[in-house]
C-alpha cells in the first residue's frame, strides 16, 4: 500500500494544502490516509474531505460524493482559508504543468511497456528482480501524477460542470458525449479486429495490459491470453456494421450540439461565456482521467510480468510449488535478497498467507465503517424487496434482464442485457458496450462505469451497494438512471448464477 498512500498524499502537497513533512508515510497506522483490514485496502474518507475543504472552489462534500459516491456520516464541509498563501504558491504551477505531464507519462510508458513485456520471458532472476524493481517505482510515479490531475483539476472541473447543469436543468450525460477518450480507442480497435481491419496481434500490442481485475498482480491480462481477446472478437462480429462504436460517437455528437445549443440560447451573454468555458475545460480534462490510468496500468503489468519471471525460476528451483505462488510474495521480498537466498522456506511463507487469505474470503466487511470494522460470514443472496437505489450517473430508463458479472471474460451477455458488477475497470468496457444499462455496487460520478455510461449513452445507477448480491441473472429489472433507482420488474426462477465473489 505505500504507493496509494503517497500517491493520495502528493496532489494535497502539490498544490499546497498539505504541508510537504506530511508528504511521507506516516509511521502511526492511525495517521495513516490507506489500511489493510481483513485482505481489503481501505481509504479515509474524512481525511479527504477535510483536504478538500481546504481547496478554493472545493469542497470535502462534492469531492467524496464525485469519487465515492456518499459523504461520511455526521461530516459538514467547513471551508478554511488557513493554507490559501501556500495554495496560491503551489496551485497554478501544478494546474499549469500536470496536463502536459500525464501526456508524457502516457507516452513513455506506452514504449517502456512494450520493450520489457516482450523481454520478461528471458531474464535471468537478477533481471528480473532489477525489472521489478523498476516497475514498482513507476507505479508510484504514474499513480502519483494521476491523484495530482484528478484532485487538482478534473474534480474541480467536474464539480463546476455539475453545478451548471443542475443550474441549467441540462443533461450532463448528453453535454459530454463524443469526446474521445482511452476506452473509445479500445472499443474502435476492438471493432476494427472484429471487421478484419486490424489482426488481433496488433490490437494485443496496442492493449495487452487489460483484462479482468487488471488491477490485481495474480490475474491473466490479454497479453497472456489471446482466446479471451478472440471470443471478444466473436461477440463483435456478431453485430451489425451498423452498430459501429463510431456510428454511436458520431450521433452523440450530434445529440451534444443539439444540447449545448439549446443550453446557450437560454443563457445571457455573461453566463453564456461562463458555460462556454466550462464546457470546454470539462471535455478536454475528464477524458484526461483515463490518460493517467493507462500509465500505471501498464506500470502494474511490467511488474506482472517480472513477477511471473521470477516465480517461474523459482518454481523450477524447486522452492515454490507452482509458479502463481510468486503472487503470495510482496514486492520487498520479490526484489530482496530472500528471492536469491535457498534457506528461506518460501513454500511455508506461501501456504500461510493462502491460508489467511482464505480465511478472509470467508468474510465479508461493511463498505463504511467508523473506527474498526466488524466482519461477518459471507451468506447467502439476500432475495431484493422494494426498490434498490443508488446514484443516478447516466440518464435514460431501460428495462431488460439482469447479468451479474463477476468475470467480464466468463459471461454470456447479448444485446439489451443489464449488466450488474461490483465494480468496473477498463477491461469491461467491451461488455459495456454491449449492454443496455449499468448497475454497479460502489462509486460515484467520477467512477469507471460512470463516466463510461455517459459516453456510450446507456443509463448508470452507481453506489447501490448490494446489486450483486440482491439481483440474480435472469431477472428482469427496470433501470432509471435519472432516479437512480432499480426495479424488479419478474425474478428468475431458477438463476443460473449464484452472485458468489471469490476475489478479493
Amino acid at each position: 500500500m505505500p504507493a496509494s498512500e503517497l500517491g493520495l498524499r502528493e496532489p494535497f502537497v502539490a498544490m499546497g494544502a498539505l504541508p510537504a513533512k506530511r508528504g511521507i508515510i506516516p509511521s502511526d497506522p492511525f495517521e495513516r490516509i490507506t489500511n489493510a483490514f481483513f485482505g481489503r485496502m481501505a481509504v479515509r474518507v474524512d481525511f479527504l474531505c477535510e483536504m478538500g475543504d481546504l481547496i478554493p472552489g472545493q469542497s470535502g462534500e462534492a469531492l467524496s460524493r464525485d469519487f465515492f459516491g456518499f459523504v461520511p456520516p455526521h461530516f459538514h464541509s467547513k471551508p478554511s482559508a488557513r493554507r490559501l498563501p501556500f495554495i496560491i504558491s503551489r496551485y497554478p504551477r501544478t494546474v499549469a504543468t500536470i496536463g502536459r505531464r500525464i501526456v508524457q507519462l502516457r507516452i513513455s510508458t506506452d514504449l517502456w511497456w512494450r520493450r520489457e513485456t516482450s523481454r520478461a520471458a528471458d531474464l535471468d532472476l537478477a533481471s528480473a528482480q532489477q525489472m521489478a524493481a523498476g516497475a514498482r517505482d513507476r507505479f508510484f510515479t504514474t499513480l502519483a501524477a494521476q491523484a495530482v490531475i484528478s484532485a487538482t483539476v478534473i474534480q474541480p472541473v467536474q464539480e463546476q460542470f455539475s453545478n451548471l447543469c443542475a443550474a441549467t436543468g441540462a443533461d450532463p450525460a448528453v453535454l459530454l458525449r463524443g469526446s474521445p477518450h482511452e476506452e473509445s480507442s479500445v472499443l474502435d480497435d476492438l471493432w476494427a479486429t472484429s471487421r478484419g481491419s486490424l489482426d488481433v496481434e496488433e490490437f494485443v500490442r496496442r492493449h495487452g495490459y487489460h483484462g479482468p481485475g487488471e488491477g490485481e498482480l495474480e490475474t491473466r491480462v490479454w497479453r497472456e491470453d489471446l482466446a479471451a481477446v478472440h471470443g471478444l472478437v466473436r461477440r463483435y462480429q456478431a453485430k451489425p456494421d451498423t452498430a459501429s462504436p463510431r456510428a454511436h460517437a458520431a450521433e452523440h455528437r450530434h445529440h451534444r450540439q443539439q444540447a449545448e445549443r439549446r443550453l446557450m440560447s437560454a443563457l445571457g451573454p455573461a453566463s453564456r461565456l461562463r458555460a462556454h468555458i466550462i464546457l470546454r475545460l470539462a471535455r478536454h480534462w475528464i477524458p484526461l482521467r483515463g490518460t493517467g490510468k493507462v500509465a500505471y496500468l501498464q506500470s502494474l503489468d511490467v511488474l506482472r510480468a517480472a513477477a511471473r519471471r521470477i516465480g517461474s525460476l523459482l518454481f523450477s528451483a524447486g522452492r515454490l510449488a507452482a509458479t502463481e505462488d510468486v503472487f503470495y510474495l510482496t514486492i520487498d521480498e520479490l526484489t530482496g535478497a530472500i528471492a536469491t537466498d535457498s534457506t528461506v522456506d518460501l513454500r511455508s511463507v506461501v501456504a500461510s498467507r493462502r491460508e489467511i487469505r482464505s480465511q478472509y474470503q470467508s468474510l465479508a466487511v461493511p463498505r463504511v465503517w467508523t473506527g474498526q470494522p466488524e466482519p461477518e460470514s459471507v451468506g447467502e443472496p439476500t432475495a431484493m424487496r422494494g426498490m434498490l437505489s443508488g446514484i443516478g450517473a447516466c440518464t435514460g430508463v431501460v428495462e431488460g434482464r439482469a447479468v451479474v458479472v463477476t468475470d467480464p471474460l466468463d459471461t454470456d451477455i447479448t444485446d439489451g442485457d443489464v449488466l450488474v458488477a461490483h465494480t468496473t475497470d477498463p477491461s469491461w468496457v467491451s461488455l459495456m458496450f454491449l449492454s443496455s444499462a449499468l448497475v454497479v455496487d460502489i462509486g460515484g460520478m467520477m467512477s469507471h462505469a460512470a463516466v463510461v455510461a455517459r459516453e456510450l449513452g446507456i443509463p448508470c445507477v452507481m453506489n447501490t451497494g448490494t446489486g450483486t448480491t440482491t439481483l440474480r441473472t435472469g431477472d428482469r429489472i427496470r433501470v432509471d438512471g435519472t432516479a437512480g433507482t432499480i426495479e424488479v420488474i419478474s425474478r428468475d426462477l431458477h438463476p443460473s448464477h449464484t452472485n458468489e465473489r471469490t476475489s478479493l
